[in-house]
């Protein structure tokens, strides 16, 4: 029978979980936004190169005509918000906003009163690549946004689950890049805007993908159960076991899947070989590894 009378202690805890998001989720932006700005006011702005995206489009005006930079972002988002909004949703709408208006507190009312960055350009393009990177990270890991270009990355991700965050930013700002080229009229401003933009996808996926990367040993071996049990007195890693048949040959084989961490694939490949010297290891790069061991499940706040 539904208990109908729930404890005071009961009723408190789903509200304190979600003010717990919600605090943690204004750290994230409070950091993103100070890293993001850092990088846009400090390094970009006096370089003479556009970054991609809106905020350099805003970067662009702001020398044209002094526009403030966070406040131009913020006009340009209307129309994207508009073709993007099915896609992205209300929730993920609505948190974005509240990190704009951070962003923006920050890019208008805090760094133009810190002194900028005038001394090389190159250096200058990739230290403002790995703040904003660093920053614009911070925000996705929370489920957020600055806006701009990142609801079209959100929504090319959606549509395009494959593609990595890192990958769909590169692509969508190279055209802002393009035109910063073009309105300097000096090819050094385009390279330092690619430079930037490429720092800045490195620094995006390697923030939010690199705490939970590993390694995954893909082997092919005579004797799979023998070649597990020895990766798991090497390292105390489980492994999958599948049963395979060579195509040519025609001679059954274990196929033995291992996922580890970064130090640990030379114990899993010598432990493997002291079984079978013959066997065919493969190692590859995993992402993102989720489970035992490794990061724990959960669902995004």
């Amino acid at each position: 029978m539904r208990n109908e009378h729930q404890s005071p202690q009961n009723q408190t805890e789903p509200h304190a979980g979600r003010l717990r998001a919600l605090a943690a989720d204004l750290v994230y932006d409070a950091l993103g936004s100070i890293l993001f700005a850092l990088g846009v006011y400090t390094f970009a702005k006096s370089a003479d190169f556009a970054p991609g995206g809106v905020t350099g489009l805003a970067l662009l005006l702001n020398h044209l005509w002094r526009w403030p930079i966070g406040t131009t972002t913020l006009a340009l988002n209307i129309p994207i918000i508009l073709l993007s909004y099915r896609v992205v949703g209300r929730k993920f709408l609505f948190k974005s906003f509240r990190t704009m208006v951070i962003s923006t507190f920050f890019l208008d009312l805090v760094f133009p009163h810190t002194p900028a960055y005038t001394g090389s350009p190159l250096l200058a393009a990739v230290f403002s690549g790995v703040f904003m990177g660093a920053g614009l990270a911070l925000v996705y890991m929370r489920g957020s946004s600055t806006g701009g270009t990142d609801f079209l990355i959100f929504t090319v991700k959606k549509l395009r689950p494959h593609f990595s965050m890192g990958q769909v930013t590169l692509l969508i700002d190279l055209s802002v890049i393009l035109l910063g080229g073009i309105f300097f009229r000096n090819i050094d401003a385009l390279l330092y805007g690619a430079i930037c933009t490429y720092a800045q996808s490195l620094v995006i996926d390697k923030v939010m993908y690199g705490a939970g990367s590993g390694k995954l040993a893909i082997i092919i071996t005579k004797d799979g159960p023998a070649a597990a049990r020895a990766i798991d007195a090497e390292t105390s890693r489980g492994a999958t076991l599948v049963r395979a048949i060579g195509a040519y040959s025609g001679a059954e084989r274990h196929l033995v899947l291992c996922a580890c961490s970064k130090s640990e694939i030379f114990k899993v490949r010598n432990a493997v070989h002291s079984i079978d010297e013959s066997a065919f290891v493969m190692i590859t790069e995993a992402s993102e590894v989720f489970g035992e061991g490794f990061t724990p499940p959960h669902e995004e706040t």
